[in-house]
């Protein structure tokens, strides 16, 4: 169970008393809530280049990984097959993406970045950084690189 109820959100209850000691939060409701206060941050960050955090997110990913199907921006994104349909309507409506034919295979499309897009990637990428900066400010830099390998490292035992 990712939370519980009673004490601290995500904490186990135990009988009342002086001896009583409440469990720490699941790792799950940690992760869980670190991602919705980030999620807030970054798009109180990007709204105002008239984007949404996963819209954001997407063109990172792209910049990463230039020439991707719908398919596989949907799965790097984190978000559904329709909700990218939409998505890529939006953001090559604004200009910072745009569909090519894949000379390997017709029928698919490759979604690629535009110049407009790597433009306002380049203007969000100072206030992003500087969000990461305030998330990770109470740590080390070895604190910090620890952190992100213990990211990847659970994230791929999930896989």
């Amino acid at each position: 169970m990712v939370g519980s109820s009673g004490g601290e959100p995500g904490s186990e209850s135990t009988p009342a008393g002086p001896a009583a000691v409440k469990a720490p939060p699941s790792l799950l409701y940690m992760v869980k809530r670190l991602e919705l206060a980030a999620r807030s941050r970054l798009e109180g960050l990007v709204r105002p280049a008239g984007v949404t955090a996963l819209q954001y997110t997407a063109l990172t990913v792209l910049e990463r990984h230039d020439g991707l199907s719908a398919a596989q921006l949907a799965r790097d994104s984190f978000v559904t097959a329709q909700s990218m349909a939409d998505m890529v309507r939006a953001l090559e409506n604004r200009g910072l993406i745009r569909r090519e034919r894949n000379p390997a295979n017709r029928r698919e499309l490759l979604i690629h970045l535009t110049d407009t897009g790597r433009a306002l990637l380049a203007d969000l990428a100072e206030p992003v950084r500087r969000l990461e900066e305030h998330m990770t400010g109470d740590l080390t830099s070895q604190q910090v690189a620890q952190f992100r390998h213990a990211l990847s490292r659970t994230w791929r035992t999930l896989l």
